[in-house]
């Protein structure tokens, strides 16, 4: 199954369930049991979708050209500046 197809039939899934998800809030103990039903059926589908879209997006990364930064022709200013130590008194 392909990432589209899994996207669809997720769709697919979250619609049947929202039909029987208002069928169930009136009492309809049927549609509650449907609705359980499918909500296991839509866990394994999105474990589904999470390894292929993962698996996209690995593939997807390595035929993207990286994009390149233009480098500042600016050198760091350097730290010339030495602290000054002075003597102090020392306490009787």
């Amino acid at each position: 199954m392909g990432l589209k197809d899994t996207i669809k039939s997720m769709y697919k899934m979250l619609e049947q369930m929202c039909h029987d998800l208002k069928k169930s809030e009136k009492g309809n103990k049927a549609a509650s049991q449907r609705v359980r039903t499918k909500s296991i059926k839509l866990s394994k589908v999105s474990k589904q979708y999470r390894k292929e879209s993962v698996l996209e997006e690995k593939n997807t990364k390595k035929k993207k050209p990286a994009k390149r930064t233009k480098k500042s022709t600016k050198k760091p200013a350097k730290r010339t500046a030495k602290r000054k130590t002075t003597k102090r008194k020392k306490r009787r």
